[in-house]
């Protein structure tokens, strides 16, 4: 009888493992569709950040619905803030600066999301009370040295074990604002200090390393005392702090990364076109339109706008036949960091030797994505060359796939999941691929999407 209860169990958990895998099986048809993809994730946990900061009510529409969104309002309820979610708009009612509510050794579970982790930690500076910081296996994994260093400075207590996850965090009411430089091109790092110095009296430079600038816009936006002096190669930030600011409405635009999947498989498909409709097209999040035009991709923007200080535009892309490889300057990397996976395939199918340096910081994401692109490329049958964090990629123009291939223990990671759907779309081959709940952190629609398009897909 026990071994009868075993052995149903094992099969239970075999077909929970199997319901969370996809096989597909053909390549995807040509279509000449118009879609729209979902909220831009790092507008809509900046908003939910912000939002929890301001005066009075906030609202944001079209915030994304995915884990690591939703693990952050749940965590900024913990800490006291007034959320309500409906199903066309979230709203925040807050009363300002450090205005959190929260018993000593509150728990808040940032989840998959390094975005919000690291940037509550700026938010939580001021706070009295001890806050104990958690994520999941994968984001527990990742060093938070980054951000403890400039936060020590600030006068923030930090305890840890190896700089990772879990973490406790108390504030101080005596924060000091700070210089600092930032190296690494991380907006994660730049934003925790940015929302740090909120809450302190002084005026806080950091010089930073070029990287996404979506916190700078929205302190813009809000009329917070910021000055900006662009250079070259870095900028430098100027933010004096305790300016309190009013609630304000939002609406997020579509998120290029989520784009950039079905803007390669467009690219990699024969006799296509479409059109993603809304979409942040933000200069320090553009990398990756710049760098396929380089490689004659067919791609523009249409219908062009100003938003909030965010450049929005819907997106046309046609199929591409004489792709050519690129040979990419490092300065780059900042302005594509979560797109480099789906560069890599593009790269693939495209005529010539494809060369990127300094890809260290792909390593310290979900997954080790250099590691995996590597692995990726050889598998399908395309010759690297890897020296340290640099990168050759021989591209076969004429790449057909026919083997089967199964792609699991990739740490979850949702953007290896993605690229995975659309190689087996666009090059051929028998794919099983596991772990297909990774996409809830970041595009749940991504499946709906791809089928809508007309994939078979099991």
């Amino acid at each position: 009888m026990l071994n009868l209860c075993i052995l149903a169990i094992h099969l239970k958990l075999i077909k929970l493992f199997m319901a969370n895998s996809v096989s597909i099986y053909e390549k995807i048809k040509n279509f000449n569709n118009k879609i729209e993809v979902d909220g831009d994730k790092s507008l809509s946990i900046r908003w939910a950040l912000m939002a929890s900061q301001a005066i009075g009510r906030s609202r944001a529409y079209n915030i994304l619905n995915s884990e690591d969104v939703n693990n952050s309002l749940i965590s900024l309820k913990k800490l006291g803030i007034k959320i309500k979610k409906k199903n066309n708009f979230c709203e925040i009612i807050s009363k300002g600066l450090n205005s959190f509510s929260h018993k000593n050794n509150t728990i808040v579970n940032a989840g998959n999301s390094g975005t919000f982790a690291r940037l509550i930690m700026g938010v939580l500076s001021n706070c009295k009370n001890t806050v104990i910081i958690k994520g999941d296996k994968s984001l527990s994994s990742r060093d938070f040295k980054r951000v403890i260093k400039p936060l020590n400075l600030f006068g923030v207590k930090i305890n840890s074990k190896n700089n990772r996850l879990p973490l406790k965090l108390k504030g101080t009411k005596f924060l000091r604002p700070i210089k600092y430089y930032e190296k690494k091109g991380s907006a994660q790092v730049k934003s925790c200090i940015m929302l740090a110095a909120l809450n302190t009296n002084g005026k806080t430079i950091i010089k930073c390393k070029k990287s996404r600038d979506h916190t700078e816009k929205l302190f813009k936006h809000l009329n917070l005392p910021i000055k900006i002096i662009k250079k070259k190669n870095f900028d430098i930030i100027e933010i004096f702090g305790k300016k309190q600011f009013k609630g304000f409405d939002y609406k997020i635009p579509g998120d290029i990364s989520s784009a950039s999947f079905f803007i390669a498989l467009t690219l990699l498909r024969k006799n296509s076109k479409m059109l993603i409709k809304n979409i942040n097209i933000n200069n320090t999040r553009t990398g990756i339109i710049d760098v396929l035009k380089q490689m004659n991709a067919k791609i523009e923007f249409k219908n062009k706008k100003i938003y909030n200080g965010e450049n929005i535009a819907d997106i046309v892309v046609s199929s591409t036949k004489k792709l050519k490889a690129v040979n990419c300057s490092s300065n780059m990397n900042s302005r594509m960091i979560d797109e480099f996976l789906i560069i890599f395939l593009i790269c693939a199918k495209a005529k010539g030797i494809s060369y990127f340096r300094n890809l260290e910081e792909l390593r310290n994401k979900e997954s080790d994505r250099l590691k995996i692109a590597i692995s990726f490329l050889k598998m399908i049958g395309i010759k690297v060359v890897s020296n340290s964090n640099n990168l050759k990629i021989y591209g076969k123009p004429n790449l057909e796939l026919k083997k089967k291939y199964t792609i699991k223990n990739f740490n979850k990671d949702h953007r290896v999941f993605m690229m995975t759907c659309i190689a087996a779309l666009s090059l051929g081959g028998k794919w099983k691929i596991y772990d297909k709940d990774s996409i809830n952190s970041s595009f749940p629609n991504f499946l709906s999407i791809i089928k809508f398009l007309g994939a078979k897909i099991k």
